[in-house]
């Protein structure tokens, strides 16, 4: 088992864009004046429009449900615009260690194709990356573990040979399912609930392709 490839959650690893996320699904309910539960966003946190919307109970019709969740992302696409996002501590270091290292980098990501197009080049992180898998190219989202499945295909790797990094327990679940090594990063759940993972680290500050290297022979 070797270090081939590190895929790349996006929300909570790459990025936190939780705010903007939290604030286009409380636009989007009081623009059509649907109910939204305080904990709303924990609990859809690394999840699929298609599976929140019906939790929510806001519609169960394929078409209704496309229809909101394409209206929260241009929300969401509309606030990144206009007030701008940075990558998170560490990781645009590491992607270039990585890339000098000759390991290779993919996102497997619940998250629209359209929003990580976006961020890419908002953020001068695109050249970075081999491989995007985004959530509308699966059928299931995660803890699935078809997301990074495909992205380990797409690279021409075994499961075994690529290391995920995480930051949802959905994640972390469906990396596991795929048979990959996880790293969990604490950005947005407390480390100690990040035990299913193989190790864990407060962000990606500091994290080089040695360590990567060592969690992956555990």
């Amino acid at each position: 088992m070797s270090l081939g490839a590190v895929i790349f959650d996006w929300d909570g690893v790459v990025v936190d864009s939780s705010a903007h996320h939290e604030r286009s699904w409380e636009i989007l309910a009081e623009r059509r004046k649907l109910s939204l539960p305080g904990d709303h966003f924990k609990k859809g946190f690394g999840k699929k429009n298609n599976v929140i919307i019906p939790d929510l109970g806001w519609a169960t019709e394929a078409a209704a449900v496309a229809s909101l969740a394409g209206e929260k992302e241009e929300i969401y696409r509309s606030l990144v615009r206009a007030e701008g996002i940075d990558p998170l501590p560490g990781v645009r270091g590491l992607l270039a260690l990585l890339q000098t290292a000759g390991i290779r980098r993919a996102i497997g990501s619940s998250t629209e194709r359209a929003n990580l197009d976006l961020l890419l080049d908002l953020m001068d992180l695109r050249k970075f990356f081999e491989v995007i898998v985004s959530g509308e190219e699966v059928i299931h989202g995660k803890p699935d573990p078809a997301i990074f499945l495909l992205a380990a295909e797409r690279l021409g790797l075994p499961p075994l040979d690529c290391l995920v990094i995480e930051d949802a327990l959905v994640g972390i679940e469906a990396a596991r399912r795929a048979g990959m090594t996880v790293l969990g990063v604490a950005t947005t759940e407390p480390i100690e609930a990040l035990q299913g993972a193989d190790a864990t680290a407060a962000n990606l500050e500091g994290i080089d392709p040695i360590q990567l290297m060592r969690v992956q022979r555990k």
